[in-house]
């Protein structure tokens, strides 16, 4: 068995929202750079990619899941919806939802082998914009999946909203004091702060341009990348709503079926 036949039992498992204990054993990636090659071969099964995210880009998110670092994925164009919309928890294993600053672009970025300054990361930026992920994994033990499968299996990819794109385009380095305030229906609050995203968003997207380009990743114009969880993610049943208040940046709503 190959990277395609690994492709072919994850993304079939994403569609019937099914999953699974491991890959086999002579189809599972065991290095990163195999985990990647899995993912490339997704969208001739799923369609085409919209965006990309970043998980784990908190330490306490990087133990909960066993690995060492950031992990990037591709985020469909089948599960990117707007604001206020209900979302579904059906088959949904993770059941959370995470409240993160997303970034535009309006040129295609090549890979490249020069490491990305700060400057660099910001200039490729055309918007910015709340978001709120709902994330979830192929595997029944997600926990334990190790590195390489988690990002064969797309970071966990699932549902992306996406909020109103802001016109402060001027207020980037602020991004890692943003606070961000989110509001359950059955009255629960949550607090958190950009910076809980690897120190800045900024810094996130530094670091996915870089990790995009080690593995020869071209980011197509129009894509977008969502840079992780602001807030520590909140756990989430059907029936309930989710406000959420990203300061300068805007707000955002969404209901779970």
């Amino acid at each position: 068995m190959t990277h395609e036949q690994a492709a072919q039992i994850l993304s079939g498992h994403w569609l019937a929202r099914e999953s699974i204990d491991s890959l086999p054993d002579d189809c599972r990636p065991a290095t990163r750079a195999e985990g990647y090659a899995v993912q490339a071969l997704w969208p001739a099964r799923i369609g085409p990619i919209a965006g990309w995210k970043i998980a784990a880009t908190s330490l306490a998110g990087q133990r909960h899941i066993g690995v060492d670092g950031p992990l990037a994925g591709p985020v469909f164009a089948s599960r990117v919806r707007g604001d206020g919309v209900a979302v579904s928890l059906s088959g949904n294993r993770m059941r959370v939802a995470e409240c993160e600053v997303v970034f535009g672009f309006a040129q295609a970025i090549e890979p490249r082998a020069q490491p990305w300054t700060r400057a660099q990361a910001l200039a490729q930026v055309a918007q910015v914009m709340p978001g709120i992920e709902v994330p979830d994994s192929r595997f029944a033990q997600f926990e334990r999946a190790g590195q390489a499968q988690l990002i064969a299996d797309c970071a966990c990819c699932h549902e992306m909203l996406l909020g109103r794109p802001s016109a402060a385009l001027d207020r980037l380095d602020e991004l890692a004091a943003l606070p961000v305030q989110a509001r359950l229906s059955d009255g629960r609050r949550f607090e958190g702060v950009g910076a809980n995203a690897l120190g800045d968003p900024v810094e996130a997207l530094r670091w996915f341009l870089g990790e995009m380009s080690a593995v020869g990743q071209r980011i197509e114009a129009g894509h977008f990348v969502t840079t992780g969880a602001c807030v520590t993610p909140i756990a989430v049943e059907p029936g309930q709503a989710l406000e959420a208040d990203f300061g300068w940046l805007g707000a955002m709503r969404l209901r779970f079926d």
